[in-house]
């Protein structure tokens, strides 16, 4: 019987940023999911990385110890009214589409920041981006606002919709808020191990299937 994948959802560290620029560079190149242009330097990326990390969650799913995909929260504004909002982001290999993976990192992300105390998400997507605009309205959020033509990439003029959530009653104060070193580990382990038993396995290919059927 073949071994079943092993899929890890963890926070991300320092030394993942080669791998986790690997995954980024292409839609850098090749898309206009991300407005940057040039493809940042490894120790640039790096950077970027632990500046994000040593305030909201930075998570990386690797399925039999190959990187699958990453995702992080970051601040959404910089003025002190805002610092309770944060915007998700997350990036995938191809071969890595439609197995649930974006669904467990939103899931993780968004429970990790109810306990940092964050009260309002949001994730910016290029339009028309349809598995984007799917995966918001699956969990929850609602289509804000559109931005048109706000962007200049690949020869084109791009479209950019805001998408909302809450995370909590949005009628009361605020808690004071957290960063993620201050949410005990043992929580966001449980919600990493919750997350990952999101993410669907690859299908038995039929050859695969006839050995198992086989008999002795």
């Amino acid at each position: 019987m073949e071994d079943l994948e092993t899929i890890i959802l963890r926070q991300a560290c320092p030394e993942d940023a080669g791998a986790v620029l690997e995954i980024y560079a292409p839609y850098i190149r090749n898309t206009n999911i991300t407005f940057e242009y040039e493809v940042p330097s490894l120790p640039e990326f790096r950077e970027r990385m632990e500046g994000i990390m040593e305030g909201y969650p930075y998570l990386v799913c690797e399925i039999d110890g190959v990187m699958a995909g990453y995702a992080y929260a970051h601040r959404y504004k910089e003025r002190a009214a805002y610092q309770w909002d944060a915007e998700l982001s997350v990036y995938l290999r191809k071969e890595n589409a439609r197995r649930g993976i974006g669904r467990a990192f939103y899931t993780a992300l968004m429970e990790i920041l109810k306990e940092q105390h964050v009260r309002n998400v949001y994730g910016i997507v290029t339009s028309p981006n349809p598995p984007s605009e799917a995966l918001h309205a699956a969990m929850g959020f609602r289509l804000a606002g559109v931005s048109l033509k706000t962007g200049y990439k690949l020869g084109k003029w791009i479209d950019v919709s805001c998408f909302e959530r809450p995370l909590g009653d949005p009628d009361s104060p605020p808690e004071e808020l957290l960063a993620v070193g201050q949410v005990p580990p043992e929580r966001i382990a449980e919600i990493l191990e919750r997350a990952a038993g999101m993410i669907r396995l690859k299908s038995a290919s039929p050859y695969s299937i006839m050995k198992k059927m086989r008999l002795p």
